[in-house]
């Protein structure tokens, strides 16, 4: 791709890095920027410095919050007996924009693949085994991907959560096999969540 400008191609190159745009895309992105006033694009790029600078991880969920402890975890109308495990804070999105489900989440912020060299050391199980140490927590719902390693990560979790006897559901297979929680409607969310199942 020919580029009449030196900055306009870097910017093309910075932009397509971002998952599911192309180049195309990224010089389209770039020129609308460039035809736009002045002030959107600096509005754009200091929040883009402030979302990197400021932002955290909840304390207790390790979702992405403002704050040390994030508003969820914070909540008193949520159901504290009950944690929603999820691979990251996608996630978490998806199923609170369903509202169907009223409790707390922990985030892993990612699943057991060892074709990747992620093993449990890089989830966050040991603080998801901390909580239930706590004995405020009846019932552990695993909502993972429902690939191979989504599978292998609900196994292993199950068999770490068993010692501690707090019920294990997982969500209702509704959700198609191979997909994410982050490309499915609300609605499929929601009954799946609504409809979970004991994890056996």
């Amino acid at each position: 791709m020919n580029f009449p400008s030196k900055l306009v191609e870097d910017a093309v190159n910075e932009i397509s890095k971002l998952p599911s745009i192309g180049k195309k895309t990224a010089l389209r992105l770039v020129l609308h920027l460039l035809k736009a006033e002045e002030i959107n694009t600096e509005l754009l790029a200091d929040a883009l410095v402030r979302l990197r600078k400021n932002i955290k991880y909840c304390t207790e969920c390790h979702s992405i919050s403002d704050q040390e402890i994030c508003s969820v975890c914070k909540s008193n109308h949520r159901d504290r007996e009950l944690i929603c495990v999820v691979e990251d804070t996608r996630d978490v999105l998806a199923i609170e924009n369903t509202n169907h489900y009223r409790g707390l989440y922990h985030v892993l912020g990612g699943i057991l693949s060892p074709i990747h060299g992620i093993g449990p050391d890089q989830l966050r199980i040991e603080s998801l085994l901390l909580r239930l140490e706590k004995g405020e927590v009846r019932e552990i719902i695993l909502a993972l991907p429902s690939t191979m390693d989504g599978e292998t990560t609900s196994f292993y979790l199950a068999k770490k959560i068993k010692e501690s006897g707090v019920k294990i559901s997982s969500i209702a297979r509704g959700i198609p096999l191979g997909s994410d929680l982050e490309y499915m409607d609300e609605m499929t969310i929601g009954r799946s969540i609504a409809r979970r199942v004991a994890y056996e």
